[in-house]
């Protein structure tokens, strides 16, 4: 007997506003009751510590997440300078502490030069990365640290928003990177450079891809519409199930296509020389007629003699 589905079959992201002191997961469990939805999951994880925008998909949607792990991001964080800590930020124990009083903003500018375009970082042991099917934070937090390799990620931009110097001094800094950056080791390592060590104080995703803090929600705003029941409400804050792979270009079939493309089918059209090469993806729609809209099918590769061919089709389509 199959098993009874619970949850509505809803398609679509949702931009969330991740609140500090909250795991992603947990982030997304919360979306995920307050929605009612069937099928849900998270982009890649943020720091509990951390803010921002953390884009959550929903059914279908979900088959389309690995474009968003991939997309790049950025960061707006204050690093504390002189303080280090086992995790790399303030959730993290105390290791180590000294005045900062002779660390000033130009050395702290010459010192991130390093850190901009492509370079090598070791991943911290606080990561969410596995090693032997464990996460690397779970060992961590068991007094067990194991080798890390470095790994390439790009710095596109690193400036410096604002310092503060003194004793105590911080550093506010605004980061546009590659998926795989992790900001603490750019604190951490930051503060190995000016040796007096750093940790991570605050941190804010501010953009994930082409997706910014200002069209985020917050979970608050959906538990007041969850208690009103009121899902088209809710609904109507999702972004469309093609939204990760939005800036892909798109490839619109007659009806006829679009059926036998639904079945699995390599189909030709005119379109395909326009919008690609060989080997490209494309986002494949069906098009609207007097019974329905333009409907999202799912991607396709533009393949060797010009059709495009299945690569990741959405469920539910219909006949």
């Amino acid at each position: 007997m199959a098993r009874k589905r619970r949850g509505r079959p809803i398609d679509g992201v949702l931009l969330l506003h991740k609140p500090t002191g909250m795991t992603s997961n947990r982030a997304l469990q919360i979306a995920k009751r307050l929605f009612f939805a069937e099928k849900a999951g998270h982009t890649g994880s943020l720091d509990p510590l951390a803010t921002g925008v953390l884009p959550l998909c929903f059914g279908e949607a979900t088959k389309f997440s690995q474009f968003l792990l991939d997309a790049d991001k950025r960061y707006r964080s204050t690093f504390r300078l002189g303080v280090r800590t086992d995790s790399s930020d303030a959730d993290g124990a105390v290791i180590s502490e000294v005045a900062t009083d002779g660390i000033t903003r130009a050395m702290v500018e010459r010192e991130l030069e390093a850190f901009k375009g492509d370079i090598l970082q070791v991943p911290s042991m606080f990561s969410a990365l596995k090693h032997q099917g464990q996460p690397l934070y779970k060992m961590a937090r068991q007094g067990v640290e194991i080798e890390r390799k470095p790994r390439p990620v790009t710095i596109y931009s690193l400036e410096i928003l604002d310092f503060r110097d003194g004793p105590a001094a911080e550093v506010d800094v605004e980061v546009h990177c590659s998926k795989g950056t992790y900001i603490r080791s750019i604190a951490e390592d930051l503060g190995f450079a000016l040796g007096c060590g750093a940790h991570v104080k605050h941190l804010h995703r501010s953009a994930s891809g082409a997706f910014a803090e200002q069209e985020t929600v917050d979970i608050a705003e959906l538990e007041v519409l969850a208690e009103q029941e009121d899902y088209a409400a809710m609904d109507a804050l999702l972004l469309p199930a093609d939204a990760p792979v939005a800036s892909l270009p798109a490839v619109i079939l007659p009806t006829q296509s679009a059926w036998y493309f639904r079945q699995g089918n390599p189909v030709m059209d005119p379109q395909v020389y326009r919008v690609g090469d060989q080997g490209d993806i494309v986002r494949v729609f069906c098009e609207a007629d007097e019974d329905s809209e333009q409907r999202f099918l799912g991607l396709g590769e533009i393949t060797e003699d010009g059709r495009v061919a299945p690569k990741r089709i959405i469920a539910n389509q219909g006949t």
